[in-house]
């Protein structure tokens, strides 16, 4: 007899979102979560700046699995049965209005994160889930009734062993737990930062911590052993070896952030992480515009404005402390007219504007969200269900998969997708 029939190992964001659908569905099945740590739901917590981006607007499952490095097919049929639509509707049916912002986040109108802490704590209260606090798992063991048949599972813990009928794990990015999956012959992707910003020291930005503007940036390294493919706002693989984005681009006191950035940083992941960091991007800060066109509109404003100081004529639509930066980084002094300026002067103008390159050396972490690549191998799973291939009765939720997203509510949306088609599995 089992002490369980459901044990979830993990309480984080899919570890709760299971467990609910799990007891909603099947109200006579005795489940557990088993928390390593004294706290719950720290990500969910944290995400969003302590507000939680729960999922994105974009919902059509095609354009929502673009924004998966890593998972991107093979999550395309999952979100076929539950899209951030289905998110939406758990979280509004529960009592927690939410909002879309105009670049597409969506957050609970209470602008909290306790506020979805909150009503998982309720819901598994009500559900008669069993929360076990500080019970970090040290193994795992199918129990076989004839080989290769799993009709059940030892959960090994540091103070006890506990049996189930079935196992969710939801652990995020835990290496112990990949450990323990090695020792029964699974496939484990290496975990390597998959969202980060990028450390710069440059005297074209000095001084511009805070400026932000739509920019086209490209990295520049040798072969990429990533995959890539379209993502919003232009992401995309370059003919060569580079990977491109467009979008927002924020300078910082280290660097640079923002849209544009983090998603290279997701898409480049594991060939940044082999370069160690240290690699050279290309920028477009006028990325409708090649630089022969911005060449030519620098000549018209020549002719316009041949008296004016160049360094006082913001002459194309950039931050004006960006402006200043790139023609005093273009060898043109303080007080040229632009009269006077030489052909060289004006192509070295051109270029700052739209091919600048600058070296990365290092990352830093992009807030309090620390997203990894790497996971269980998913030819490990089936995605129908999110059950093992390998193991009956085994199943995996969120990060502890090899999933990870760029920005804006799509992390959660991986972790409660994966959750819920493991919950209607799981309930039978």
């Amino acid at each position: 007899m089992t002490d369980f029939d459901v044990l979830i190992i993990g309480g984080g964001a899919a570890g709760f979102y299971g467990a609910i659908h799990i007891a909603s569905s099947n109200p006579e099945l005795k489940i557990a979560i088993l928390e390593k740590s004294g706290q719950v739901l720290s990500k969910v917590k944290i995400s969003g700046g302590g507000r939680c981006n729960v999922t994105n607007a974009i919902h059509e499952p095609l354009e929502l699995a673009k924004n998966y490095p890593r998972g991107q097919q093979e999550l395309l049929g999952p979100f076929h049965r539950h899209t951030s639509n289905d998110t939406v509707a758990f979280f509004e049916k529960h009592g927690i209005p939410l909002k879309t912002e105009p670049d597409g986040r969506i957050f609970p109108v209470s602008n909290s994160s306790q506020t979805i802490i909150s009503l998982f704590m309720k819901e598994i209260d009500a559900l008669g889930v069993i929360l076990l606090m500080k019970t970090p798992v040290t193994d795992l063991a199918p129990i076989t009734s004839r080989p290769p048949v799993t009709s059940g599972w030892k959960v090994q813990t540091t103070e006890k062993t506990y049996t189930a009928g079935k196992v969710l794990l939801a652990t995020g990015s835990s290496i112990k737990m990949w450990n323990v999956l090695r020792k029964l012959d699974y496939r484990v992707e290496p975990a390597v930062p998959s969202l980060f910003t990028f450390n710069i020291k440059d005297a074209r930005i000095n001084g511009l911590q805070g400026v932000s503007t739509p920019a086209r940036v490209e990295i520049l390294t040798e072969k990429f052993q990533s995959r890539a493919g379209t993502l919003n706002l232009g992401s995309r693989r370059n003919k060569g070896d580079s990977l491109i984005a467009e979008g927002p681009l924020l300078i910082t006191h280290w660097g640079m952030s923002g849209p544009a950035i983090l998603k290279l940083s997701a898409w480049g992941a594991i060939a940044l992480n082999a370069c160690n960091y240290q690699f050279t991007i290309r920028i477009n800060w006028l990325p409708h515009f090649h630089m022969d066109a911005v060449l030519k509109h620098l000549k018209e404003v020549k002719e316009v404005e041949s008296r004016k100081t160049v360094l006082r004529t913001n002459a194309v639509e950039i931050p004006r402390r960006l402006w200043i930066n790139l023609v005093l980084a273009s060898d043109i002094p303080r007080d040229m007219i632009w009269g006077d300026l030489t052909k060289k002067q004006m192509e070295q103008l051109a270029n700052q504007l739209t091919r600048t390159e600058f070296r990365v050396d290092g990352k830093s972490t992009y807030k309090d969200e620390f997203v990894t690549a790497g996971g269980v191998d998913l030819k490990e799973v089936n995605f129908k269900t999110f059950e093992s291939r390998r193991h009956a009765n085994l199943y995996f939720a969120g990060e502890i998969l090899n999933v990870d997203a760029v920005t804006g509510g799509f992390n959660f949306q991986n972790a409660w997708t994966g959750a819920y088609l493991a919950a209607m599995a799981i309930a039978g």
